[in-house]
């Protein structure tokens, strides 16, 4: 494990610890609590990885072992924000499956339909229980950042990057859980609001935030880190659209999730909107594919149509915008070798 990940874990169980402390009468809250640590840390800690990629490009330099602290709770802080979202997510997709493991509401729910609860009053709870976890998951984020280094100056303009990424990504999960209707509706939302929708709910924090927010720990000029922040927009929407190709065409052994949830419950992405222009792809897509045969005759259309390719092909104009934006800043060369090392990243993951 490396100084930087072995940092983020340590402060993600020290958070939790410190949650499940404050309520020492509820055994329930410390169970959990338990529960959410092996969703916290377990992916690939992406967001705390681009909080020090951030400060390396604003510095110059490697994060000096004082500040260590102070870039291992910041990043902490975004992997706590992914996880309370993600949480959130499962509960309004339905998904039952994360990361190869059973959501926090569907575990719920099966623990306690075990027990003799009926099905609709565990499923209820479930859903409850998710929603608690959640929460409380954005508030430590929330609490991480705010603390993350003892500087005013620095920790303020910090905590506001965290703030308001967890606002845009509120919006952005009402964008998708309204486009996600418009097969009822007869809207066909263009590629333009689906991207957009994916800058809110995803690429901010994500990508930008983090870049954004390790660039001004580091005592960034905020127009740097804002620049840096756009290039990651743009690489964050990308990884978006890449992540909705495996979503449908990705293998379950690798994603870690289920490759019938978008097609199931009609998600709006740029895939699916460039398949929509077939006639044929959209009337298999309004019907609600259900059953396997349903599901897989909706990703063979979808593949004929050219779905997948154009979405791979926006991947890629994204990733070269951001290199684009990220060329006018004043950052060193290993910075930006990195970032392109991102680039290749995004567009050719499998999971």
């Amino acid at each position: 494990m490396s100084a930087g990940r072995e940092g983020v874990v340590a402060e993600l169980e020290a958070a939790l610890s410190r949650a499940a402390g404050l309520a020492p009468e509820s055994a329930a809250f410390a169970e959990l609590l338990a529960g959410l640590r092996t969703h916290a840390g377990a992916g690939k800690l992406i967001r705390p990885r681009l909080v020090e990629l951030g400060w390396r490009a604003a510095a110059d330099g490697p994060v000096p072992a004082a500040e260590r602290p102070a870039v291992d709770r910041l990043g902490a802080a975004f992997e706590l924000l992914h996880t309370g979202l993600l949480v959130h997510d499962d509960v309004i997709d339905r998904d039952v499956v994360r990361r190869g493991e059973r959501t926090v509401h569907e575990a719920t729910r099966r623990r306690l339909a075990a027990r003799g609860v009926p099905e609709a009053e565990a499923a209820h709870a479930g859903t409850a229980v998710a929603l608690i976890g959640g929460d409380v998951l954005l508030v430590e984020a929330l609490r991480l950042a705010m603390t993350c280094t003892p500087d005013p100056g620095r920790a303020a303009p910090v905590a506001a990057v965290v703030l308001d990424a967890a606002t845009a990504s509120a919006a952005g999960e009402l964008e998708d859980v309204l486009l996600g209707l418009a097969r009822h509706t007869g809207e066909e939302p263009e590629p333009e609001r689906i991207l957009a929708m994916q800058r809110l709910k995803t690429a901010h924090y994500t990508v930008s935030a983090p870049l954004r927010a390790g660039a001004l720990l580091a005592g960034a000029d905020p127009d740097v880190a804002a620049g840096l922040g756009e290039a990651g927009a743009d690489l964050g929407v990308a990884y978006q659209v890449v992540d909705d190709v495996l979503g449908v065409f990705g293998a379950p052994e690798q994603t870690g999730k289920s490759a019938d949830g978008d097609l199931r419950e009609g998600k709006a992405t740029v895939l699916t909107a460039h398949g929509r222009r077939d006639p044929a792809v959209r009337a298999l897509l309004d019907a609600g594919p259900a059953t396997p045969e349903e599901l897989e005759a909706a990703r063979r259309a979808l593949e004929a149509a050219g779905a997948r390719e154009h979405a791979l092909q926006v991947a890629e104009e994204l990733t070269r915008r951001a290199a684009e934006h990220l060329a006018v800043l004043p950052l060193g060369e290993a910075a930006c070798a990195e970032f392109a090392d991102a680039c290749h990243a995004v567009l050719t993951r499998s999971s």
